[in-house]
């Protein structure tokens, strides 16, 4: 893990869960909630103000103003009850990547429990990663930063399904809080009116025939206002699009519940689940049919997308004949 790692205390999250049951506390009430003398009540308050929850004195206690929007693992416990992810979800303050993270705890036998994940969560990375070594801008609070850990039973050459089903649970989850679509760009970028907004990275560790765990991170932009300049043609956030700010507690929620579903029905066999996935993936995709595309993928070449493949990879109709992509960017012109 990154040395720049600062994992919160769960003693700010039962402080926060206090405020928001009680809305006024005593020291004494809410120290011992959180499981902190009363003398050390103060020093909650200052932890929770630098991860930007305002917090005031109401006499001799404290009070909550405004909405917390931090999704501590105390605060999305109850609305992620029933998921592989209950009891499972680790945040920070800051962290380099949460995908590294994931990765290297994966390695060294974190989430060994095959019917249970892992959620790595931060307000901040400093060294966010996207697809092809591509950074991810991570603005401080500003939106989700989330890597999921889990032990699906796969083998490496369905990963794709996994990526694409992550894509999909993404799509939903935004609908289901703010009502917007988004669409789905091959294999890993879902868009909001042709620009980006949040981006998917699958990573694998796998022997040959198969998968020992997967890390699916999602690093999505939720109320950005504004981009370094040559971000400003390509990207967008929620807020942008919708005009208003959005929790980012319901969001987080809601992607987890929807990762769940979709390893559930994985779980239940790829089989099974693979014609419902490439389906669902297409119908919310403005690229895959009839779009005029430039592939970065051997030399670079232009074709028009005719959907994906029975495995989960895009075709494309060239001037020299069908093909097929596998790793490569793809951009439309």
């Amino acid at each position: 893990m990154s040395e720049e790692a600062v994992q919160t205390d769960a003693r700010l999250g039962r402080a926060l869960v206090a405020l928001q049951e009680w809305k006024s506390l005593t020291s004494e009430e809410w120290g011992a909630a959180a499981g902190v003398p009363t003398n050390e009540a103060w020093r909650l308050a200052e932890e929770l103000r630098k991860l930007g929850v305002e917090v005031a004195r109401a006499g001799e206690g404290w009070k909550l103003v405004g909405e917390a929007d931090l999704a501590l693992p105390e605060v999305l416990e109850p609305r992620i009850t029933g998921t592989v992810f209950a009891g499972g979800v680790r945040h920070f303050a800051q962290i380099g990547s949460t995908s590294v993270a994931a990765m290297k705890a994966g390695a060294d036998g974190a989430g060994a429990n095959p019917t249970r994940g892992l959620v790595w969560l931060a307000e901040e990375q400093t060294a966010g990663k996207g697809r092809a070594g591509h950074v991810w801008e991570s603005n401080p609070r500003d939106g989700i930063y989330c890597s999921a850990l889990l032990r699906p039973k796969l083998s490496p050459t369905d990963v794709i399904i996994f990526s694409l089903a992550a894509g999909l649970a993404v799509v939903d989850a935004v609908h289901e809080v703010t009502g917007l679509w988004g669409d789905l760009r091959w294999p890993n970028d879902v868009l909001l009116k042709g620009r980006k907004f949040c981006g998917i990275l699958t990573e694998l560790n796998a022997e040959v025939t198969r998968v020992r765990f997967v890390v699916v991170g999602v690093g999505m932009n939720v109320n950005n206002e504004s981009f370094a300049p040559e971000l400003r043609e390509i990207a967008t956030s929620l807020r942008m699009q919708a005009g208003r700010r959005f929790s980012r507690v319901p969001l987080v929620a809601a992607l987890l519940r929807a990762l769940d579903r979709e390893q559930a029905a994985l779980h239940g066999g790829v089989g099974a689940a693979r014609a419902s996935i490439l389906q669902r993936f297409e119908e919310h995709s403005s690229q895959c049919r009839g779009a005029a595309v430039v592939v970065e993928e051997d030399g670079g070449y232009e074709g028009v997308t005719r959907g994906l493949d029975e495995r989960g990879f895009l075709r494309v109709e060239t001037s020299s004949g069908m093909r097929t992509v596998l790793s490569g960017g793809v951009r439309t012109r």
